[in-house]
């Protein structure tokens, strides 16, 4: 994409980001290309990089000022929570280049995950069904399903029952 088209669209995503309705921004970033499952919803001041490669499931909810990097393939399962101030990248710089070059891959989150605030999550990383990051975790690697993780870099600290039925749609506050 040409320089002047993606901070033109950057502009748009950053404005549609604070409209003041669920469906009005739902409506718009789904036609730009972002697939955004029934009952579910992004909370106001996103940040949406390469929105069309992103694909978020049914009942998901995502909070306040998260920022969501398409660029090499996000996928969000269904009844997934993600706090706010959430960061997930799917590209990073590489420290050992001498051309500090791009590098990243895709980032799966499965469903029923559970991602505190101010959780960053690395390129290339699948997060498995049913795991809980605690807020300001940083994942750096896979995680097992229903695993709990903690720290920077995320480690394991418990395990989430795995019975797991709950939905998320009905707790969306439409005006915010």
């Amino acid at each position: 994409m040409v320089p002047l088209a993606l901070a033109a669209l950057h502009i748009t995503v950053k404005a549609i980001s604070y409209l003041p309705s669920h469906l009005v921004r739902n409506a718009l970033i789904r036609a730009l290309g972002m697939r955004l499952g029934t009952g579910s919803t992004l909370y106001g001041g996103f940040e949406l990089r390469s929105p069309w490669k992103i694909r978020i499931g049914d009942d998901t909810v995502i909070g306040h000022r998260a920022s969501l990097d398409g660029r090499r393939g996000l996928r969000i399962g269904d009844h997934v929570n993600f706090s706010s101030e959430v960061m997930v990248w799917t590209l990073q710089h590489d420290y050992r280049d001498p051309m500090f070059a791009v590098t990243g891959a895709p980032v799966v989150v499965e469903d029923y995950a559970w991602l505190g605030p101010r959780v960053i999550v690395l390129p290339g990383v699948t997060i498995g069904k049913g795991a809980v990051i605690a807020a300001g975790a940083v994942v750096t690697g896979d995680v097992a399903p229903y695993a709990v993780m903690a720290g920077v870099p995320a480690r394991q600290i418990a395990t989430r029952p795995q019975d797991l039925r709950y939905t998320l749609g009905h707790s969306i506050v439409p005006f915010i």
